[in-house]
């Protein structure tokens, strides 16, 4: 049986989970690296990442690099003398850095390995209309989500489920495969499996501007994939024609209504209580929504204070 010593490495909310399990069980969590605090809001106070906040609280050393091959911070991560490291939610590591444990460094990723390497894999599980997702532990090579793998669990992807509920299910899953694959690691009862390449590897591409936009010729289910696949965050968006208005829209919840129409595609269809956006086959029913500067609410909260002209659209 091994004797290890940890090395925790991890940022949000999705790794406290793992961290926290780790320190119940009594694991000898001899450090944790995280984010250097950052500056937020409007007094630019500085915000400490959710990892810092719960290792605060259990008490383990904490060191926050900006440069991960600074001569320093390598300095004081040899001086812990870890013989195992564990990444949840972090950042690539410099191979100096991975390579250093007697024992190896292993990443939990939030997808079923090969598919969605990379930024968002809960988000684009279900933007493409998954049905099924999990978690991969594997330790860590030069590449991006390429190492061997350790584990993997499964969960299904309910067909209403969106980015947030997925998370917190994933987060959980998680922490219970790391656990596992750390009492793996503790007795030596190791085997990986090479990951398996091939041409229909799915990529979990970075979130950003153009690829959050909604395209209102797209089918109804890619729309409404889309829709749940970015709330709560970062929100799929579009614009509002309303007369001479054009404004940037998020859309955090929507129903689909398969109906036969002749509108124009993206056209605004509301009664006191419905918005609605007609798409091909149907209609997009907007439940929870968000104007410029304003707070996210429901529909019948907008359409009570907004009005729309007859031939306002979303484009």
């Amino acid at each position: 049986m091994r004797d290890l010593r940890i090395v925790f490495m991890g940022t949000p909310d999705f790794a406290v989970a793992t961290l926290k399990t780790l320190v119940e069980r009594n694991y000898n969590i001899v450090g944790v690296i995280t984010a250097p605090d950052k500056p937020a809001g409007r007094g630019r106070r500085l915000n400490e990442s959710a990892v810092k906040l719960y290792a605060k609280k259990a008490d383990l050393t904490i060191l926050q690099p900006t440069n991960l091959k600074n001569e320093e911070f390598l300095d004081d991560l040899k001086a812990l003398k870890a013989n195992l490291q564990i990444v949840v939610a972090f950042r690539m590591l410099p191979k100096v850095v991975w390579q250093m444990p007697e024992f190896g460094t292993f990443n939990l990723h939030a997808s079923l390995l090969p598919n969605y390497r990379g930024a968002a894999p809960i988000n684009w599980a279900i933007i493409n209309g998954e049905t099924k997702t999990g978690v991969s532990t594997f330790f860590i090579d030069e590449k991006i989500d390429t190492g061997e793998m350790i584990f993997q669990k499964e969960i299904p992807i309910d067909s209403n489920e969106n980015a947030g509920s997925l998370h917190d299910k994933l987060m959980h899953t998680g922490s219970t495969l790391v656990l596992k694959t750390v009492e793996a690691i503790k007795t030596g009862n190791v085997a990986t499996t090479p990951q398996i390449e091939n041409n229909d590897i799915k990529t979990a591409y970075k979130l950003n501007k153009h690829n959050c936009k909604i395209d209102w010729n797209a089918s109804m289910d890619s729309i409404y994939n889309k829709i749940r696949g970015l709330s709560p965050y970062p929100a799929a968006w579009c614009e509002l024609i309303n007369g001479n208005d054009t404004l940037d829209i998020k859309l955090y919840e929507a129903e689909k209504e398969i109906e036969s129409h002749n509108n124009a595609i993206g056209l605004i269809v509301f009664t006191k209580k419905t918005l609605k956006v007609s798409v091909k086959g149907g209609y997009i029913n907007i439940t929870k929504l968000k104007l410029p500067g304003k707070k996210l609410m429901d529909a019948v909260s907008l359409l009570n204070g907004y009005n729309f002209e007859k031939e306002a659209k979303m484009r």
